[in-house]
């Protein structure tokens, strides 16, 4: 059993737990994922370790309550513990040498949680990071301080402006790009299409551009085949190959018609969930 330790709310959808992982947090790194699973009933969930720390033996997950096994997850306290947390799975992320260089790390909604420890590594190894984030609106912002304090330059972005600064993170980095930035490297991750839309606006300047994959996936070793991709042609594994590619290889269209497959049944088992917890308070009173 692995114990919660904290449970923090970072905004109404979106939560931070550190769970008592020690072996998983010895062995941790920026871009590598865990599997969880709740209890012996419950599904088997990839999440992006968001942070560790090998003294604690703690590792730090951050999830957006969509569907059922996160609605429930968000129902745990400190204190209380999950059946299963496996990991760390994935490859480590890669940046060569980046000391004195400029970098951009773009994180779009919950892809922020994923991209601050991005920006903490490549700050660390010596590199110059820009790191631009995209909220729906202010309301919805987490990591504010964590992330000015692992980039050189935050710049901010909402769809409705609610922060002062309207638009898209790609609206951003155009303005970057066309005020004569020379970035080295590009990390982008949170949603596919956000994801897409970077890669192609990086293209046409040749800029190593890294995207995080979160594809439908099962065990974690390669076994299933759920989380199958198409980069640069050839099938990839997510789980064991990535979950980061080269943004310039990967298929995005296949990509997100597969995230696509299983949204249905993704509603209704949610669905189930909320008329239980329902059913479960109104017995209550």
């Amino acid at each position: 059993m692995f114990q919660i330790l904290e449970k923090r709310r970072l905004n109404e959808t979106t939560t931070l737990m550190r769970v008592h992982a020690p072996r998983v947090a010895q062995k941790a790194g920026p871009g590598q994922f865990i599997i969880l699973r709740i209890d012996e009933n419950g599904e088997r969930i990839p999440l992006t370790i968001a942070g560790y720390d090998r003294e604690s033996g703690s590792v730090t997950i951050i999830f957006q309550k969509v569907g059922k096994t996160t609605i429930h997850l968000d129902e745990l306290n400190a204190g209380d513990s999950l059946l299963d947390f496996v990991g760390p799975l994935g490859r480590v992320s890669e940046y060569g040498d980046v000391k004195g260089k400029r970098v951009a790390v773009i994180g779009g909604g919950l892809g922020i949680a994923i991209a601050y420890p991005q920006a903490v590594a490549l700050t660390e190894l010596g590199a110059e990071v820009d790191m631009i984030v995209g909220f729906r609106n202010i309301g919805l912002a987490i990591l504010m301080d964590e992330l000015q304090n692992a980039s050189k330059n935050l710049i901010v972005m909402t769809d409705d402006g609610s922060n002062g600064k309207k638009g898209f993170v790609t609206d951003a980095l155009r303005e970057q790009l066309e005020a004569g930035a020379r970035y080295e490297h590009v990390v982008a991750i949170g949603p596919m299409p956000m994801m897409r839309a970077v890669c192609e606006m990086t293209r046409p300047y040749g800029i190593h551009t890294v995207v995080s994959m979160n594809p439908i996936m099962i065990d974690g070793t390669g076994m299933c085949g759920g989380c199958r991709l198409t980069v640069g042609g050839e099938t990839k594994f997510a789980c064991v190959d990535g979950p980061e590619f080269d943004g310039h290889l990967v298929d995005f269209d296949e990509a997100m018609k597969r995230s696509r497959m299983y949204s249905a049944e993704e509603k209704t088992s949610k669905e189930r969930h909320i008329c239980r917890m329902k059913e479960a308070a109104e017995h209550v009173q």
